[in-house]
């Protein structure tokens, strides 16, 4: 049987449970938080007294913080692609929908919030240049992008899980910073996003130790084979108006080593964190290959500390288009 078919056949098996895991990470929709809970609210005589408010503290939050503000909340307006990505792999059906196709729809319905909720934020805060962010925004979803995973749900879930725990620390090190500053709004907001983030984490991570129950060598292969090519983040392909495919993800992701919202060791972190969830090293029934790819595994964590101890990041802020350096 083709590896293809093989994994057809985990991801029917696998099918069977799909409800139960929905029922037990992701939210109703009567009950988990709207954009509207940490928004001004327009009917009420307070709403401009609430705008002055975010806009006053929004004074107290640097350059750097709005840029990686701004970037992460287009890396999350880009859900469309994400969703695309997602319903085009190999065991999700959405033409007669199936378990998947339930899955990827919820965890889009939730992911959307996360964009739409950031999004009127830095409208209302008057930092930044919302139509230079719209602009990028069209562009990163018009770009598309290309995680390489293929088709392939083994490693799609391998990047989910990584994606999401990544997503998370991002979210959660912007709501220190917020809080330290004395934005309490933000905070919450950044915080509860993080929790989402957190949950999906779980999730997915759910599913590749369900799939190495049943497919132990094929999963330690596509985990290898992922962390082998690196995890590109789903921005990576993040350019402003006139410029080409990817030229500000780079200096975004150096904004955000600077400030330490998300670091090259954050990657190692994650990386070791999957090894330890996954319980790596004590998986069972491994075929020739799948035991080199183990020992591989195995082995990165190390050798990729010692490089992130040589990385050196830019003392100087880049001058993004998104928001006024005063």
């Amino acid at each position: 049987m083709s590896l293809k078919n093989v994994r057809l056949e985990v991801m029917k098996h696998l099918e069977k449970d799909v409800e139960s895991l929905i029922e037990k990470y992701l939210i109703p929709i009567d009950t988990i938080w709207q954009p509207t809970d940490f928004l001004p609210d327009s009917t009420k005589e307070s709403f401009f007294e609430d705008v002055r408010e975010i806009r006053e503290l929004s004074k107290e939050l640097d350059y750097d913080f709005w840029v990686v503000l701004v970037g992460d909340m287009i890396t999350e307006e880009a859900l469309p692609s994400y969703e695309s990505w997602l319903m085009d792999v190999e065991g999700v059906d959405q033409v007669e929908p199936n378990g998947w196709s339930k899955w990827v729809r919820h965890w889009t319905g939730e992911e959307n919030r996360h964009g739409d909720v950031l999004n009127k934020y830095l409208y209302l805060s008057g930092r930044v240049n919302m139509k230079e962010i719209e602009k990028t925004t069209q562009y990163l979803i018009a770009d598309g992008h290309d995680i390489g995973t293929d088709r392939d749900p083994y490693k799609n879930f391998v990047y989910t899980s990584f994606q999401e725990l990544a997503t998370y620390i991002s979210h959660n090190r912007v709501a220190k910073i917020a809080k330290n500053k004395g934005n309490k709004r933000l905070a919450k907001m950044c915080k509860i996003i993080s929790g989402d983030e957190m949950r999906h984490h779980h999730a997915y991570s759910e599913f590749v130790e369900r799939i190495f129950a049943v497919d132990p060598s094929q999963m330690m292969m596509a985990f290898h084979d992922m962390m082998k090519r690196k995890i590109a983040m789903p921005a990576h392909f993040l350019r402003e108006s006139g410029d080409k495919i990817g030229t500000a993800f780079e200096e975004f992701s150096n904004t955000a080593q600077r400030i330490g919202v998300y670091t090259s060791t954050d990657y190692v972190d994650i990386l070791q964190k999957l090894i330890e969830r996954w319980d790596i090293g004590n998986i069972t029934g491994l075929n020739e290959e799948a035991e080199k790819a183990r020992e591989y595994l195995m082995k990165l964590p190390p050798r990729m500390y010692r490089l992130s101890e040589r990385i050196k990041i830019p003392e100087n802020s880049f001058q993004f288009k998104w928001v006024d350096p005063a």
